[in-house]
């Protein structure tokens, strides 16, 4: 298992003080922390490495070239794909969005999404012109409806969207099944990969899935860099997201030949020192072992949601068996406070409707507080977390003890 007071020394920020208390820091499913290492491999590219890629024969390009297409390597390797069907985006936003301006649907289509979606996972579907979006519901344990898909999916479905792991309930989604159950109809599969590449091992041939897409500034990454995975044999057939330098093999007057996959849709000057902080950050988790990791979270998660129980006070949303995220509220509390009120002590979580509006409709809430936990968190974290929840909610109702 992972030696989590080792791990800590890794991250700097974990020894600030929050209004004179310890930060403890729970909201590493709205951005992770970066070790030291991602840090001064980003500051060693600007130092010593600093040029354009792919464009000059000078010895800097060509360092800056192969730090840039390492990294891609790395990624490639972490998820078992091959190094041309990543694409390096600036997060998993732009990377779904890509898919949904060049994957070719078109008026008639429909595309099956989920309720449980983040929005980056629903609005890109929804503002395709003509295009019928539907949505599978969920369980009352928080899980999706399977049922659903066999109901909504038909011949007419082109793309069936979904999260691997949502980032307010923590359910892990059947992606492989999901997966088939497209392509039994002709569809793709498309998945949110946000909160599973993190935090888990994700093997993209395993699954069986067309594209992926994720974030690096949630997986000890910088911000600014991420990814789409996307089946070359589909990459292949689909036009460039955005034209300019780089993603051309030839332009006249007259007409452009695009570049080869990946760099066809990676147009203009890229991240280069994001790439470079997000391949250190996958050499980092690499040595950790992403089974360690998954299993060191769902531990935590379990124990948050045991101890959180004791507090007859607090709800819980999602499955019992999850990834390491934990929303709840108080009753009689907006999330932003009970937030606010934890900050006091120290404490980060995530509060408000994280970017899952439809999700917090269909639990009859309007907002929740959550905590997330990853590899710096261990059970300290936890039981600071419950027992300042013990003590807000007893000064708030006015009670002892």
């Amino acid at each position: 298992m992972l030696n989590i007071e080792k791990i800590k020394k890794d991250f700097p920020i974990l020894a600030r003080k929050i209004k004179g208390n310890q930060l403890y820091y729970l909201d590493s499913a709205a951005t992770s922390q970066k070790p030291m290492q991602v840090l001064k491999a980003m500051n060693d590219y600007y130092e010593k490495h600093n040029s354009n890629v792919h464009r000059g024969v000078h010895t800097l390009s060509e360092e800056a070239t192969e730090f840039y297409e390492g990294a891609r390597k790395k990624v490639a390797g972490f998820i078992n794909a091959e190094e041309k069907e990543i694409i390096f985006t600036k997060n998993a936003t732009e990377a779904i969005n890509l898919v949904s301006r060049t994957l070719g649907v078109k008026r008639g289509d429909e595309i099956l999404s989920t309720v449980m979606e983040h929005h980056s996972n629903i609005v890109p579907w929804q503002m395709l012109n003509g295009v019928k979006v539907r949505y599978v519901d969920i369980d009352k344990n928080g899980n999706l409806d399977m049922g659903d898909y066999e109901k909504m999916i038909s011949e007419k479905t082109k793309l069936v969207a979904v999260t691997h792991v949502s980032n307010v309930l923590g359910t892990v989604n059947d992606v492989r099944k999901i997966a088939k159950l497209a392509h039994d109809v002709g569809a793709l599969c498309l998945v949110d990969g946000a909160q599973s590449v993190p935090h888990m091992s994700v093997d993209v041939k395993r699954l069986g899935v067309d594209f992926l897409a994720f974030s690096g500034h949630k997986m000890l990454g910088p911000t600014g860099i991420g990814c789409l995975y996307g089946s070359k044999d589909v990459l292949d057939f689909m036009n460039p997201f955005m034209g300019g330098g780089d993603m051309i093999k030839e332009v006249t007057l007259a007409k452009t030949t695009y570049n080869e996959v990946p760099h066809k849709f990676e147009a203009g000057t890229p991240d280069i020192a994001g790439a470079v902080g997000l391949g250190t950050a996958v050499d980092y988790l690499s040595v950790l072992g992403m089974g360690n990791v998954q299993k060191h979270e769902e531990a935590l998660a379990t124990m948050a949601m045991e101890e959180l129980a004791k507090l007859k006070d607090v709800e819980i949303y999602g499955p019992k068996k999850r990834a390491g995220v934990v929303a709840f509220n108080v009753h009689g509390l907006h999330s932003h406070d009970v937030a606010s009120m934890l900050d006091e002590h120290g404490i980060a979580v995530r509060s408000g409707h994280h970017c899952a509006q439809p999700l917090m409709t269909r639990l009859g809430i309007v907002s929740a507080a959550r905590a997330s936990f990853y590899v710096y968190n261990n059970e300290r974290d936890v039981l600071k977390l419950a027992s300042s929840l013990r003590d807000i909610i007893n000064q708030i109702r006015g009670r002892v003890g």
